[in-house]
């Protein structure tokens, strides 16, 4: 409910009273869910343009086999792992914590497996993860475009120094450059 406040103009006309209200606005709400179809797009980018979905599907296969094969392992010794369910739970929390939580294996097998999974899992989640991000951040700065156009862009600061030979080689650059551009961008058009 908009809280309202009088203030009184100056009348018109003699005997005359007006009065004008203002409204005041209510204060707009902190967002605190992020703008969905804008995460779903970076998702979608991400998946795309990067190896994330590749590797995030090897792991879990890991993560599959490595609990498989400590409760196999653990399965006749009489261990606190006793069904395939606690195995998956001890490879997630593995996962975490680098191997660092109990119970967990107490056969050498179990431990050898718990072991490399720990290893394997923890680079293979955080630095995966890390990688990801910081290979999808950097993929607009190492297009080779970039650097053909710094170079032509030099070129054509410099274009007073250079030879006949230098400026044909430098045009035709150009050309090549921009055709294939606009060839590329034709594809896209075209695929949508």
């Amino acid at each position: 409910m908009a809280m309202e406040k009088e203030e009184r103009l100056s009348s018109r006309k003699p005997g005359d009273r007006t009065v004008r209200v203002h409204a005041r606005r209510p204060r707009r709400r902190l967002r605190m869910a992020p703008h969905v179809p804008a995460f779903i797009r970076f998702l979608r980018e991400m998946a795309s343009r990067t190896p994330l979905v590749k590797v995030m599907v090897a792991l879990l296969v890991l993560w599959l086999l490595a609990a498989w094969g400590i409760y196999e392992a653990e399965k006749g010794a009489g261990a606190q792992i006793d069904s395939y369910g606690q195995a998956l739970w001890w490879c997630f929390a593995a996962m975490q914590t680098q191997g660092a939580n109990s119970p967990g294996p107490v056969t050498a097998i179990g431990i050898t497996i718990g072991a490399i999974w720990s290893i394997v899992s923890t680079i293979g989640l955080f630095g995966v993860i890390i990688g990801t991000l910081y290979a999808y951040y950097m993929i607009p700065r190492y297009r080779p475009y970039r650097r053909i156009i710094g170079a032509l862009e030099y070129n054509l600061e410099k274009m007073q120094e250079l030879s006949a030979e230098e400026l044909e080689v430098l045009r035709d650059t150009l050309a090549r450059v921009i055709d294939s551009r606009m060839e590329e961008l034709r594809r896209e058009a075209s695929n949508q």
